[in-house]
């Protein structure tokens, strides 16, 4: 693994800000200015392909990367806001629904964050 991999896991773990390239650029350009941007994103599809990170890909918005660990996620529906929730390992019961094995999943809960809803309050909608 290389210098730049092993950062951007160490900050991809110690975040639970579910952080985009972009931001995970930024981080790691304080332990190394002259790094670029394609250098972070050949790293995390290489960490992400490795299975030793997430991948958090939600319509209309940047891919965002997380840690393994099993947990799902509430995605606000307006703004992209998302939060990790702890629903539980569903394999067992998803593998009886669905009548196969399966290796993996990731369960994205769509709702309205209390900000938006306060938004959409005060506009009447």
């Amino acid at each position: 693994m290389t210098k730049y991999a092993k950062k951007i896991l160490e900050i991809v773990e110690s975040s639970r800000s579910h952080l985009t390239a972009e931001q995970i650029f930024e981080q790691l350009r304080e332990t190394y200015p002259s790094v670029v941007l394609a250098t972070v994103y050949n790293n995390l599809n290489r960490l992400w392909e490795e299975e030793r990170i997430r991948k958090i890909s939600v319509e209309g918005m940047p891919d965002r990367y997380d840690r393994i660990v099993r947990h799902d996620h509430l995605v606000c529906r307006k703004c992209g806001r998302l939060l990790d929730v702890d629903l539980g390992d569903l394999t067992e019961q998803l593998e009886k629904k669905a009548g196969i094995p399966i290796l993996s999943y990731d369960l994205k809960l769509v709702f309205l964050c209390e900000a938006c809803r306060k938004k959409s309050q005060e506009k009447g909608t």
